[in-house]
């Protein structure tokens, strides 16, 4: 009995796993066109039926889609009507492979891991070797059907495994409960139908056990974007996950009594258990979609009211483009990443700007406001380096491992430069406030000059950061001299102020020649954004 359930486990846990190298390979090789087709789907709910169908049967999992969709919706992209015709299609797209295994395809998998073995090898790092990563995912899929079809024509005897189906056999609720449980802990139906599928076809499996696991899987597979969506705060997120759950798991709990009288309906139109439940899967979401695509404003609307805009106004320094949906898809989440490091240079370029206006005039308003944008720059630089993370947890080809250590540096010293700015430029506007101090003409001329310069480079970094150019990186590093030139320049000139007796000069000595090395500090930090620029082109050079 325990190496029954052994080679049962083994079989699903390479069944799931080949379905995550299926659905990685594919968002790799194709997740940016995939998202423009689910985005250009948004006019109305049957093109956007068609778009979920379609989506998820490549990727080969609705919670993908579905993650994808409540990230459109989060961002005001679509009406609830049409996401939730999205979600509709994606649990019809979802049974589509189920289908495809329900056939003969034995042949398929060493064909599938050949020819992907080939790609992958050849192509690591490019299109082709995620075009043969899904290849070899889809052979490991095939594979661990066929494992799991063998297990169970051993075990179908096993009187243990006879017992523990037929107690299953009277539970629909907890036959159901189990499935459910399975699919949410694959994070797909697919597994669980696939492995029903095997049951009933050697006859393991009574008809009405195998339509409660149906029903439970549907169950399952609504519930893992529903918990995906309620990590979120945000409701706009919640409101998708949280109708497919409704329709899809309402319609199947509302089965559940009668599967026996469903069972006996089906008995006499196939002999074929296999391909018998992969039809009422198919079936069961096809009539869902068909039933409610009509409903779905109703529906909306009382999603509208269950789960009404949370969401305050949004501040302008929140992260705004750290997509969650797009981490399956490395080259479209460090896009994202990017746009979201500029996000963070704006804020500490704002308060790069402000900062010598809020030395200069003893501003005290001016001092407070440049001082809590800093808590910004800290949670942006959090919320980056979180997702920059997650997109690297699994192998990036070499141009986005790349791009993902040149934003890492770039927000890093992004973080400083606002670090620098906050704890001791301002620091020092609190002291020159405090102590009424004033600078000279001369001085502050001085300070303005390098300010200017330190800002001018700053707008380098920017636009190399985006660019990758090399002249622009290396124009920053030119900058490096004209910085050390004006702040040896500040100071010597300081130093002569001091010797002919200037009071304002004697007075605020020390917070001059501080301001001129944070100011140097600060454009060291902006040099060194340019550095993985230049070093990316080294090897070609």
């Amino acid at each position: 009995m325990f190496t029954v359930l052994l080679h049962l486990a083994g079989g699903v846990a390479l069944l799931t796993w080949g379905l995550h190298m299926v659905e990685s390979g594919i968002m790799r090789a194709w997740g940016a066109g995939l998202r423009h087709v689910m985005a250009g789907s948004l006019g109305n709910r049957f093109k956007a039926f068609f778009a979920g169908m379609g989506v998820t049967a490549v990727l080969q999992s609705s919670t993908a889609t579905g993650l994808i969709a409540s990230a459109f919706a989060g961002r005001k992209l679509m009406t609830p009507v049409t996401g939730l015709a999205i979600m509709l299609g994606a649990n019809v797209g979802s049974t589509l492979i189920v289908q495809a295994f329900s056939l003969d395809l034995s042949w398929l998998s060493p064909a599938c891991l050949v020819i992907g073995m080939a790609l992958f090898e050849r192509g690591k790092g490019s299109q082709h070797g995620n075009v043969g990563r899904a290849l070899i995912g889809l052979g490991l899929m095939l594979l661990a059907l066929a494992l799991l079809v063998g297990t169970m024509r051993q075990a179908e005897s096993a009187p243990a495994v006879r017992s523990i189906l037929a107690v299953l056999s009277g539970q629909p609720l907890l036959t159901a409960a189990i499935a459910a449980v399975l699919t949410w802990a694959a994070h797909s139906s697919t597994p669980v139908v696939l492995l029903v599928m095997s049951l009933s076809g050697s006859h393991a499996m009574a008809l009405d056990t195998a339509l409660s696991m149906v029903l439970g899987a549907n169950i399952g597979s609504a519930l893992n974007p529903y918990i995906e969506g309620a990590k979120s705060e945000d409701n706009l997120r919640k409101r998708l996950p949280t109708g497919n759950l409704l329709l899809r798991g309402g319609v199947c709990l509302l089965l559940l009594p009668f599967v026996s009288v469903l069972a006996s309906l089906l008995h006499a139109s196939s002999t074929d258990g296999a391909q018998l439940i992969a039809h009422v899967h198919t079936l069961l979401n096809l009539a869902i979609a068909l039933l409610f695509i009509g409903l779905l404003d109703p529906l909306a609307a009382a999603l509208e009211r269950l789960l009404p805009d949370n969401r305050e106004a949004e501040s302008p320094d929140a992260p705004r483009y750290l997509d969650p949906s797009a981490i399956a898809s490395p080259s479209l989440a460090l896009a994202c990443a990017t746009r979201e490091a500029l996000h963070m240079g704006d804020v500490v370029g704002d308060m790069l700007r402000r900062s010598l206006p809020a030395l200069l005039q003893g501003d005290r308003r001016l001092v407070n406001e440049v001082m809590r944008r800093d808590d910004a720059v800290d949670s942006l630089h959090e919320a980056i380096k979180l997702y920059v993370t997650a997109v690297t947890r699994e192998g990036l080809e070499p141009a986005d491992a790349r791009r993902a250590m040149s934003i890492m540096s770039f927000i890093i010293n992004m973080e400083h430069i606002g670090d620098i700015v906050d704890k001791n430029l301002m620091e020092l506007a609190s002291k020159k406030i405090k102590g009424k101090l004033c600078f000279s003409a001369e001085g502050t001329t001085e300070l303005q000059a390098l300010h200017e310069q330190v800002l001018e480079s700053f707008q380098r970094a920017q636009a190399a950061f985006v660019s990758s150019c090399v002249k622009t990186a290396e124009r920053i590093l030119d900058d490096k001299v004209i910085v050390r030139d004006l702040e040896r320049e500040g100071a010597d000139n300081h130093l002569l102020r001091l010797r002919d007796g200037r009071p304002e000069s004697i007075l605020s000595s020390s917070l001059h020649l501080d301001v001129l090395r944070d100011l140097k500090r600060i454009h060291s930090h902006i040099c060194a954004t340019a550095y993985p620029i230049l070093e990316q082109q080294a090897p070609q050079s």
